[in-house]
């Protein structure tokens, strides 16, 4: 019988990141359209190299915009009407980790074949399945801190202090939320927000679900694998990393003990195989970036 495969070979990197939000984008989208392309939604690309995925109904869209006005490289609107404005708007720029993407657009997929009343539930605060606070409860259960910056401001804080979720109370512009920073939901790294390392923004009726599965990745303790050479897939000098170790050598066989024995000498153990990791074995961008 073949032995069980090491999960380790698959790994696309040589070190762990920890804590995640303070790795960087992996640079291609793929793993975070995946999700959505395997329900067959269509996908274009322009003549710049952005990508946009659209819903069988054209009632969710996305956008990978690479070669896009801002810094905004992922945009996903859906809408109660095609040819209505959004329904609500979320934005992940262009230095997110993209297993945060990942996590939106797979939550996303999984609502989608629910149908609307799971993609377009606007967040209720009596509800007991739609109340905004399921995804701010998975933080404080993993020990993020609660916090009040801001007057209109509700604030959860990383244990390391470099990360944080917002939360704006009062009216704010839809426009403007689907537009620019100043959204209902904001989740960013770093210890500037005017700064931020990454920044991810959420409008006001984005589901909770969709959010919560965003907390849930981005708090989760696992660290992710990035390669140590490119310094732009972490936080250098901020980041932990920890190196991913080759699989272990297998076990002598009852053949080699035997040798071993019959000439008097330990027996040798196979050479380790060696990992396919290699920094020049990324995948090609999509399209261009800027």
């Amino acid at each position: 019988m073949s032995p069980a495969p090491d999960p380790r070979s698959d790994i696309d990197g040589d070190v762990y990141v920890s804590p995640r939000h303070l790795a960087g984008s992996l640079a291609i989208g793929d793993p975070a359209l995946a999700p959505l392309r395997a329900l067959g939604w269509d996908l274009e690309h322009d003549d710049l190299g952005n990508v946009y995925v659209n819903s069988p109904d054209r009632k969710v869209r996305l956008g990978f915009l690479p070669e896009g006005e801002d810094d905004g490289l992922w945009r996903i609107n859906a809408y109660k009407d095609p040819f209505g404005p959004p329904a609500w708007g979320v934005c992940f720029n262009d230095s997110t980790p993209t297993e945060f993407v990942t996590a939106f657009t797979t939550a996303l997929a999984e609502a989608y074949e629910q149908g609307p009343d799971a993609y377009l539930t606007r967040p209720v605060a009596d509800s007991a399945e739609h109340n905004p606070f399921h995804a701010v409860a998975v933080l404080v259960n993993r020990g993020w801190q609660l916090d009040r910056p801001e007057p209109d401001t509700f604030a959860v804080k990383a244990p390391d202090g470099l990360a944080a979720l917002h939360f704006t109370t009062g009216h704010l512009a839809p426009e403007g939320e689907l537009a620019t920073r100043a959204a209902r939901w904001e989740i960013w790294a770093g210890t500037s927000l005017d700064r931020p390392l990454w920044y991810a923004t959420a409008s006001t009726d984005t589901p909770v679900a969709l959010l919560k599965a965003v907390t849930e990745c981005v708090s989760d303790p696992t660290p992710l694998p990035r390669w140590r050479q490119d310094t732009h897939s972490y936080v250098e000098g901020m980041a932990q990393l920890t190196p991913i170790l080759p699989s272990s050598p297998p076990a002598p066989t009852p053949l080699d003990m035997k040798r071993a024995v019959s000439s008097r000498r330990p027996a040798t153990l196979p050479a380790a195989s060696v990992p396919r990791w290699s920094t020049t074995s990324r995948p090609a961008l999509p399209g261009p970036r800027r």
